[in-house]
């Protein structure tokens, strides 16, 4: 379902096609479990081939948010469409997590 890449001190997660009810808690396990490795402290899930995202998926990463808060780390998103970055501006939840534009964006953090 997705790739996990791992640089130093960051792990990154690139699901693909539908993040959903179906696929929700698997994806939310690979993500904590990325979380979780020692020496990680940012934990960037790529969106660029995440074609929809229903409430089930958002919840995932919110979860994985809070998670990561209460680590001490940080849960930033990158490569959002603009089609899945509506979601989250009308949900406001672009006001919760850092939503990088890209890999350029990622390679400065």
């Amino acid at each position: 379902m997705q790739a996990v890449l791992n640089y130093p001190k960051i792990a990154v997660i690139r699901p693909q096609g539908c993040l959903n009810a179906a696929n929700a808690l698997a994806f939310e396990r690979d993500m904590t479990t990325a979380l979780a490795q020692n020496g990680i402290s940012i934990l960037v899930v790529d969106l660029a081939a995440v074609e929809s995202l229903d409430s089930a998926g958002l919840m995932a990463l919110l979860s994985t948010h809070k998670l990561a808060l209460t680590l001490g780390r940080s849960c930033r998103l990158c490569a959002v469409a603009p089609t899945i970055r509506i979601i989250f501006e009308l949900t406001q939840l672009d006001r919760v997590f850092e939503i990088l534009d890209g890999e350029a964006e990622l390679a400065q953090t």
